[in-house]
């Protein structure tokens, strides 16, 4: 029978890229439990997955659980984060739902050389793509200044950017690494969209890759930059570095789901199994949501 992570969707399983680089992740009989002590505000990184959706009735159990696995060692967060895979629909957690835990669904997709359909619309010659160098920290600057401008849900700004700096920081280790890169979109000097791909090589899985953190500046959307820059970095990944397949994961209700699949991300590709994550914030919100 496969162990806990082969049973587990492409997203979680390509999550664990970030979370061996430089976390924990630890492998129970009853869940798996990640740990990221250089990042307590890091919901995702912080996190239980289960094998199969909870009970509704199992709460106080899975909230022991955290407890004993993530919470002790959380305290400057004090959040609650457990993921599961739902293949169909599953039972309710009402009860989940009345003690403060929002439940939401992420779409898992994905696209290989045979699927990848290039955009009609070429990139206006205002504005050129290419690779970050996140190691130099003017580059890195500037893209968290973006990010940070680009807070669409409003989280509390002073830990957001502590929370944004920590996980770039990381992309940058492993960029340097030989892991991945961080791309962007220019306007003349300014950065304006941006996103990350990282190979999934040290989970044994070498033909597979990973989005990380679409996103363009609220004033610059609608240009069809975010389409430009996720069709040159499939090309990276399919083309240059030789993967087979690349994952993203991204909220089914956004509207930037159309974009990926019109460069011909599906969920078929990936599964057509949902990432469920319930996470509860703590009264003074402290880090964002976040896979």
């Amino acid at each position: 029978m496969p162990g806990l992570i082969e049973r587990l969707s492409l997203g979680w399983q390509t999550d664990l890229i970030f979370a061996r680089f430089d976390g924990q992740v630890v492998e129970r009989p009853d869940c798996l439990v990640l740990r990221m002590p250089g990042n307590p505000l890091f919901y995702w990184g912080n996190a239980m997955i289960l094998p199969e959706p909870p009970r509704d009735a199992e709460l106080a159990h899975w909230l022991q659980r955290f407890e004993e696995e993530v919470g002790q060692h959380t305290r400057e967060s004090s959040h609650v984060a457990i993921g599961f895979d739902a293949a169909a629909p599953h039972e309710p957690l009402l009860s989940w739902a009345a003690a403060g835990f929002e439940i939401f669904g992420s779409a898992t997709l994905a696209v290989t050389a045979a699927a990848w359909r290039r955009p009609l619309r070429a990139l206006a010659p205002e504005f050129h793509i290419r690779a970050l160098d996140l190691t130099q920290e003017g580059e890195l600057a500037a893209v968290l200044d973006l990010q940070c401008e680009s807070n669409d849900a409003g989280y509390e700004p002073f830990g957001y950017r502590v929370h944004r700096e920590r996980q770039m920081r990381r992309y940058a280790a492993m960029q340097a690494a030989g892991l991945g890169s961080w791309f962007a979109v220019f306007a003349g000097e300014q950065l304006v969209a941006d996103c990350g791909l990282f190979r999934a090589a040290q989970l044994g899985r070498p033909e597979l890759g990973r989005f990380q953190h679409v996103g363009t500046h609220p004033a610059w959307r609608r240009r069809g930059l975010c389409t430009a820059l996720i069709d040159a970095v499939v090309g990276q990944g399919l083309q240059t570095w030789g993967l087979e397949r690349l994952v993203m994961c991204a909220d089914p209700d956004d509207v930037s789901i159309g974009i990926y699949e019109s460069l011909g991300f599906s969920r078929a590709l990936a599964g057509d199994v949902r990432a469920i994550c319930a996470q509860r914030r703590p009264t003074r919100d402290q880090a964002p949501n976040q896979r």
